[in-house]
C-alpha cells in the first residue's frame, strides 16, 4: 500500500489497520467457546465487534470478552493492540468527535493522543473492576483532553523562577478538584457529591447514602472505589489541565437542583 493512500488522521490509520489485519485469510480470531452469550465458534473480529455493541450481550459478556482482549494485547504482540483499538473505534470516534467541538487546532493531534492515552492504559489497566473498554476509552479521553488544555493559557501560572512553586487558591480548593474529575469522566456526579459530603461537609456514610437512595455499604463501596480512581487521576496528573467551562443554562440549572434536592435529603436525614 502506498503512502499516499494511507490515511493521515490517526483513527482513520487505526481503523484501516484494524480492516487489514481481519482481512482473509487472517490467523487472527476471538475464541467464544466458554464465553456465556457468544456464539461457540472461531470468531471474526469484525463479528466480535458487532456482537459487543448488540443490546443483547450482557455486560458481564462484554467484561469478560475485553479482560482476554487486554491479556491478548499485553501477551501476543501488536497485532492484539491493532485488535482492541479497532473493537473500540466506536467508542473512541464517538469521543473524539466530543473533543472536537469548539477546537480550532489540527483534530489529528487530538486523536493520536486519544489513541496514545488508551494504548497506553492497556498495559496497567486493573481487569478486576467492571467497564473495562468505557475505562479505556476514558483513559484516552483524558490524555486528549490534557492535550488540549494545555494549549491554552489560561491555566497555567508563568514564572521567572526555575523551581516548584504552590498553586494559587483556588485551583487546589476540594470542590474544585471534585468538580475536573466529573469533567474528565474519573467521577461521575453521584460520586463526587458522596465525596463531598462525607469528607467535607461532616456527613455519615448512613446520611449520605440515604440522600442517593442507596445502603450504607454500597456507599461505602462507592466510596473507596471513587477515592481510589481519584487518587490515581491526581498522582497521574489527569487533572492538572482541566478547564472548568460553564455549561449551558439548562444544563445548569439542572445540575444546582439536582444538587440541592440532595444536599435537602442529607439535611432532612441528619435532623432525624
Amino acid at each position: 500500500m502506498s503512502a499516499r493512500s494511507w490515511p493521515s488522521s490517526p483513527l482513520a490509520a487505526a481503523a484501516r489497520a484494524f480492516t487489514l489485519l481481519v482481512q482473509p485469510p487472517t490467523h487472527v480470531g476471538f475464541d467464544g467457546r466458554g464465553f456465556e452469550g457468544l456464539p461457540d465458534d472461531i470468531l471474526p473480529l469484525e463479528r466480535l465487534r458487532t456482537l459487543l455493541l448488540s443490546p443483547q450481550t450482557g455486560v458481564e459478556v462484554r467484561d469478560a470478552v475485553w479482560r482476554e482482549l487486554v491479556i491478548r494485547a499485553r501477551r501476543d504482540g501488536p497485532a492484539w493492540v491493532v485488535a482492541a483499538v479497532g473493537i473500540a473505534m466506536p467508542g473512541l470516534r464517538h469521543v473524539a468527535g466530543a473533543l472536537a467541538a469548539g477546537w480550532r487546532g489540527d483534530t489529528s493531534d487530538l486523536d493520536a493522543e486519544l489513541l496514545v492515552g488508551f494504548v497506553a492504559r492497556l498495559k496497567t489497566i486493573d481487569l478486576e473492576p467492571a467497564r473495562i473498554c468505557g475505562r479505556l476509552i476514558d483513559a484516552g479521553l483524558r490524555a486528549a483532553r490534557k492535550a488540549r488544555d494545555a494549549d491554552s493559557d489560561a491555566h497555567l501560572i508563568h514564572t521567572d523562577t526555575p523551581d516548584p512553586i504552590a498553586p494559587i487558591y483556588p485551583w487546589d480548593h476540594p470542590d474544585l478538584v471534585l468538580a475536573r474529575a466529573v469533567a474528565v469522566g474519573v467521577l461521575d456526579a453521584d460520586e463526587a457529591n458522596l465525596i463531598a459530603a462525607t469528607r467535607l461537609d461532616n456527613a455519615t456514610l448512613a446520611q449520605a447514602a440515604a440522600g442517593l437512595g442507596i445502603t450504607p455499604s454500597l456507599a461505602s463501596s462507592w466510596r473507596l472505589k471513587a477515592e481510589r480512581r481519584l487518587r490515581d487521576a491526581i498522582r497521574d496528573g489527569d487533572l492538572a489541565f482541566v478547564p472548568l467551562r460553564p455549561r449551558p443554562r439548562r444544563r445548569r440549572d439542572a445540575t444546582h437542583q439536582r444538587v440541592a434536592a440532595t444536599r435537602q435529603r442529607v439535611a432532612a436525614t441528619q435532623q432525624r
